[in-house]
């Protein structure tokens, strides 16, 4: 009988892709989530029966070590950009991760999977870079043998760095950003997938792997470079940390005021967490030990942002029929 790997949050934007990856792999996949019918699109990656998504809440004992019944190894992709309603930054980063890896050892689980981030700081003033770092702490407690995945900004099609970024442009002729020089490394998304599953496979060493890709740019060069991929001119513009914490802090209210309704855009912990770099570090496990190459922004953006371009897939011909003209 082929092996099973749970994967917790199976079903979010890295967590797809690892599915399709243990599928392909020939593995049983279990994609463990909050809610199984909307992710039924991930039973397709294998055959039928193979890729199967199960209820799960990572918040509840039980419900974690039902799912884990029976797997050969754990990944955990369960992670939050900002709070909203019982998904707090340490119930869900910090316990969480814990929770699952107590289990897992527990259970006899031979190989375990933690998704964290660069920037992970039990000192970081950004709550979500602190419960990241308790989350990393809690899993090495109870498995000291895991392979914890350090990704910087991940991006892919189903982002929601670039996507966002690209649909805001076509509001307006500013585009704001807040730390336009703090420096990004980002990392194509089935990059982060093949990392992961080295590690729950058995083929990586254990230890704490920070994921970035060939490109290292501040938050300015990354918008003027996804403006170039959508064919848009707009003025990038920085806000101070100060005005965007205010910012912050009334849109929060305005979030608790509608009872969620209204979303915030940004939040005073992510302003926090834009004031520091996102790169790989010194001395640090890197891809490389893994021997992946990472791919490039060039390589994928034009791929999944032509969308956002002025004649979306026709922008093409139509540039190629100007130089026509222009002969």
């Amino acid at each position: 009988m082929s092996k099973l790997v749970t994967i917790y949050g199976g079903s979010g934007f890295v967590g797809r892709y690892i599915a399709r990856r243990m599928a392909k792999e020939g593995w049983r996949v279990r994609v463990a989530v909050r809610r199984p019918n909307d992710a039924i699109f991930v039973r397709p990656y294998g055959v039928v029966g193979q890729v199967e998504p199960v209820l799960c809440n990572i918040r509840n004992e039980e419900s974690v070590r039902a799912v884990m019944n029976g797997a050969d190894a754990v990944v955990n992709c369960v992670g939050i950009l900002a709070e909203s309603g019982k998904n707090h930054f340490d119930t869900v980063q910090a316990e969480g991760a814990e929770r699952v890896a107590r289990l897992a050892a527990a259970e006899g689980v031979a190989h375990l999977v933690q998704i964290s981030a660069i920037g992970a700081d039990p000192d970081s003033a950004s709550e979500y870079a602190r419960t990241k770092a308790e989350g990393e702490a809690g899993v090495l407690e109870h498995f000291p043998n895991a392979v914890i995945l350090r990704p910087s900004i991940v991006f892919g099609p189903e982002d929601q760095f670039f996507n966002r970024f690209a649909a805001l442009s076509r509001l307006g002729p500013i585009l704001p950003v807040v730390g336009a020089d703090t420096r990004f490394q980002p990392v194509y998304v089935d990059d982060v997938a093949k990392a992961a599953v080295l590690g729950a496979t058995g083929k990586a060493a254990p230890g704490i792997y920070e994921l970035g890709g060939p490109d290292m740019n501040t938050f300015r060069e990354l918008m003027g470079q996804m403006l170039s991929v959508i064919r848009r001119r707009k003025l990038v513009l920085n806000l101070p940390f100060p005005i965007a914490g205010l910012m912050a802090r009334g849109m929060e209210l305005g979030q608790t005021l509608s009872l969620g309704l209204v979303k915030a855009q940004i939040t005073r912990d992510q302003v926090a967490n834009l004031r520091n770099d996102n790169v790989v570090g010194d001395g640090v496990k890197t891809f490389a030990d893994l021997g992946i190459t990472p791919l490039s922004l060039e390589a994928v953006l034009p791929d999944y942002l032509w969308r956002f371009r002025p004649s979306g897939q026709y922008a093409a011909i139509k540039e190629s029929a100007r130089n026509l003209r222009a002969r």
